[in-house]
């Protein structure tokens, strides 16, 4: 272990070096000089020495104001690019006496584990093949590296996996270290923060990128090493159309409270997909041509493709011929409405059959080595990502087609829908669902509002089937939400089923979702319009703002329960929709450990969960890390499938009971009862300021309005940037604190043994107090509070130091991941970068604040950047 520290403290220590020099280059050695002395004044504060501690701010408040904004940017990508070393070291090549890390070994330990525990060598290679997991790609406004930033630090991985060869000459070495050199200073002079918020469509181009980059390669790389895991363990091998891992967007598609995602964006975004999925295949098709020179072929093949000296290039060009028009027509619909051509593309099956095709012939022919190379890469890719790439999700809010349809009612003289009881909503739906004549007249002229919700139905009965996911209706709460929108999706002329999905997200509609869903499959007409699982969303991040993580997971937990149950009654299958942000304040925290703490049941060979912003980057963005997490989503939902965990106890039922009750009571007592909180917030964080950021193309708020009206994101994202972390423990500080004063320390600590939803909550708990810093978090009370207001930044810190004491008690250890010595010293390594920019920005806040109209100043810039340095070095920011 010593070895492999001491190659990425090498690593670090390279590329910090190579950025002083740049630095160097551009402001000279006395400049160079201050960073140092800022860097090592943190240091030694980190370790209690008062003399660090004035050095440092000493330092700081002696900046000139042309030097704020290098300042920044230095730490800042001093964080980043000890993120790309960190990430690299995770995949780096090891040794032979060196274990493969445990994402790479763990589906093959799994299937050992099954089969020695009962489990058939046929019944684990079906199970495997029927996984239904699906990864829906989110743009949450957290990412905030700009693409092409991006694209370098994943050059300068590159580049590190070149040097960790012991075999290079010295010639070699010295290309190796200039093109690091030379990368290192690109990213330095290429400025952090987008000038202007990307649009929907850039969002979406995002996404499609890291398929291009990073997914395009992965996939067919893990699915062969999970091939050849299952071959070993069992004699079977996968089928070629598996598809375990399937990839949904919400880029294009979620309209919720973003006015700028528009039915003519989702148009856009799909005919996009096409054109890129088609463009990636071309390539493959190329190189697939180009290789499949073979003269021999079946009988099969030879009467596909007639006569000819090279049998498999004469199938392929036909098929590249097909991907080429449509390719052409998708460029020309994006620009005007254009009748695709019988060539073109429609049906995944045209673009298998080809290829399944050579397949066959040449496994029959004695080439089986030849078809289980690229072509089987080409085939793992065709079943995966199909025509379309990733299917778009449609995000709306049930308010917007309550309100469309209380329009239509009020024109038709029907009364109005918004004031009917949820009875008289649900008669009216089911008989105009079931009426066979328009609802809307062709004059209707609908405000501007209910025609684009129109619109909307309108792109998704025209586009394939195959392109489409889910419709997800968020802030759902009865059954006529389902039902409105069946409605408006048939007047639109729907003609074909859509899973239409509820999104539970406030507690009280967590609790209520039993209920609902229960109502909803007991009405006959809705049953026979549901055509596969019944679909339901989870929502982690409004549960956990509306009512503090405590209170929240349990309601989730609890939800879940009753759908597994409710379905089941109902002979239904049920497909969970996970709404789960990057933190853990949204649901956040290791896929493996989250998967296997959901209920008993919950998880029967389906999956289905949000993937957001910087997270996609940091799980997907490198072909290696995106291997070894679909891994992690494999194992852990073939585990929850055949192994699930325990159903709880009685006891241990009422004691979540209890924790919730005061976790809530905790929870809100702040943020809501208490009268100065949201001024307190506004004060000490930098949440108005995270306003002119652009980031995401979507408003931070949905309403004008306090803590209430602000989304999830930039809720945790403030809080984190000042390290308090408030949303991820308030709550749990109560409720731990009241079951010790209870002396029910023996039955927590059984729960943490022996239920893994506990035991889970418990450490992401751990984590995120371990980033929390007091300290730090004061500093931002003193430097930007009203003095009048500080006791309660005082009284949040306290509240803070009962939680850890509490997470201490429970895991009987002295110090916070004391268990976990390499996340700890990740932490503290990054402390020494994170120190100086924390400082730096309540400085930036508090002059910013002093002083109007700062938009792109170099004081405005420096605290832009500051907030995207804390970003990197915290990780799961939002």
């Amino acid at each position: 272990m010593a070895e492999i520290d001491a190659r990425l403290r090498e690593n670090v220590h390279q590329l910090g070096e190579l950025l002083g020099q740049t630095i160097r280059t551009q402001y000279g050695d006395e400049f160079l000089d201050k960073i140092e002395r800022i860097r090592k004044g943190a240091k030694a504060a980190r370790r209690g020495s008062k003399e660090g501690a004035q050095q440092l701010s000493e330092t700081l408040n002696n900046l000139e104001d042309d030097e704020l904004l290098p300042v920044a940017r230095a730490f800042n990508q001093f964080l980043n690019l000890a993120n790309i070393a960190e990430q690299y070291h995770r995949i780096r090549r090891r040794t032979s006496v060196e274990p493969e890390p445990f994402e790479s070994r763990v589906l093959g330990e799994l299937l050992q584990r099954l089969l020695s525990g009962g489990h058939g060598k046929d019944e684990l290679a079906r199970q495997l093949g029927r996984l239904d997991i699906e990864l829906v790609l989110t743009a949450h406004p957290t990412e905030v590296a700009r693409r092409t930033l991006i694209q370098k630090y994943d050059a300068i991985a590159a580049e590190l996996a070149q040097q960790d060869h012991s075999d290079l000459t010295d010639n070699e070495r010295q290309q190796i270290s200039e093109r690091l050199r030379r990368l290192v200073a690109e990213a330095w002079h290429t400025e952090e923060i987008r000038r202007t918020r990307p649009t929907p469509v850039d969002e979406a181009k995002w996404g499609f990128a890291v398929i291009e980059h990073s997914l395009w390669q992965a996939v067919p790389n893990f699915m062969r090493q999970a091939d050849i895991a299952l071959q070993a363990a069992t004699g079977f091998r996968l089928p070629l159309e598996a598809a375990p891992v399937r990839f949904a967007s919400w880029m294009g598609g979620d309209r919720d409270g973003n006015p700028n995602v528009t039915a003519a964006v989702t148009r856009e975004v799909l005919l996009l997909s096409r054109w890129m999925a088609a463009d990636l295949y071309l390539r493959d098709i190329d190189q697939l041509a180009a290789g499949l020179s073979m003269q021999e072929a079946s009988p099969e093949l030879c009467a596909a493709v007639g006569k000819t000296a090279e049998p498999y290039r004469a199938l392929l060009k036909q098929l590249r011929e097909r991907l080429r028009a449509t390719r052409r027509w998708a460029q020309e619909a994006l620009h005007s409405q254009t009748q695709a051509s019988e060539a073109v593309l429609h049906d995944n099956r045209d673009l298998l059959e080809p290829l399944q095709l050579c397949y066959r012939s040449l496994h029959e022919c004695g080439m089986g080595v030849i078809a289980d190379g690229p072509l089987l890469d080409c085939l793992r890719r065709a079943a995966t990502f199909g025509l379309f790439l990733v299917r778009l999700d449609v995000r709306q809010d049930a308010s917007r087609h309550a309100a469309a349809l209380n329009e239509i009612t009020d024109y038709l003289g029907l009364g109005s829908y918004a004031e009917w009881d949820e009875d008289r909503r649900l008669q009216f739906l089911l008989t105009e669902l079931e009426n066979r004549r328009p609802l809307l007249p062709e004059h209707f002229k609908p405000s501007a509002d209910t025609a684009e919700v129109l619109a909307t139905c309108r792109e998704v009965a025209q586009a394939p089937a195959a392109s489409l996911g889910s419709y997800v209706i968020s802030m759902a709460g009865a059954c006529s939400d389902v039902l409105a929108v069946q409605l408006l999706l048939k007047e639109s002329g729907l003609q074909r089923p859509m899973r239409v999905v509820p999104l539970f997200e406030t507690l009280a509609d967590l609790d209520n979702a039993g209920p609902v869903i229960e109502r909803l499959l007991g009405i006959k007409g809705y049953r026979a319009r549901l055509h596969g699982p019944q679909e339901v969303m989870i929502g982690y991040s409004d549960s956990s703002k509306d009512a503090g993580t405590t209170a929240a997971a349990w309601a989730q937990y609890r939800a879940q329960e009753a759908l597994v149950d409710i379905c089941k009654a109902h002979d239904v299958e049920l497909l969970l929709f996970h709404g789960r942000g990057g933190t853990v304040g949204r649901g956040g925290g290791p896929a493996h450990a989250a998967i296997l703490s959901q209920p008993p049941g919950s998880v029967a060979g389906r999956f289905r969960t949000t993937e957001q912003g910087e997270m996609i980057r940091f799980k997907f963005g490198l072909p290696d890390i995106a291997e070894q997490n679909l891994n992690l989503y494999l194992a852990a939902v073939l585990e929850a499938t055949l192994l699930p965990p325990p159903a709880p106890q009685p006891a241990w039922r009422e004691m979540m009971d209890k924790l919730a009750a005061d976790g809530v009571a905790g929870y809100r007592a702040v943020v809501r009862e208490t009268p100065e909180f949201v001024e307190y917030f506004r004060q000490a964080t930098p949440e108005q300021e995270l306003g002119r950021l652009p980031l995401g193309s979507r408003p931070a708020k949905r309403r004008a309005g306090g803590v209430e009206s602000l989304r999830a994101i930039p809720w945790i994202f403030a809080w984190t940037q000042t390290r308090l972390m408030l949303p991820a423990w308030l709550g749990w500080d109560r409720a731990l604190n009241n079951a010790l004063q209870r002396n029910e320390a023996d039955l927590l600590a059984q729960m943490r043994e022996q239920w893994p939803f506990f035991r889970t909550r418990i450490d992401m708990l751990e984590m995120v107090l371990s980033k929390a810093d007091e300290a730090i978090a004061g500093l931002y009370d003193e430097r930007l509070v009203d003095p009048a207001l500080q006791p309660l930044g005082a009284h949040l810190r306290d509240l803070l130091s009962q939680a850890c004491a509490c997470v201490l008690g429970l895991t009987q250890q002295s110090q916070l991941l004391g268990h976990s010595p390499e996340t700890l010293e990740s932490i503290t390594v990054r402390n020494t970068y994170l120190d100086p920019l924390h400082l730096l920005q309540a400085e930036l806040l508090a002059r910013s604040r002093m002083r109007e109209n700062q938009a792109d100043t170099p004081l405005e810039q420096a605290l832009l950047v500051s907030v995207a340095g804390i970003a990197a070095g915290l990780r799961n920011t939002g």
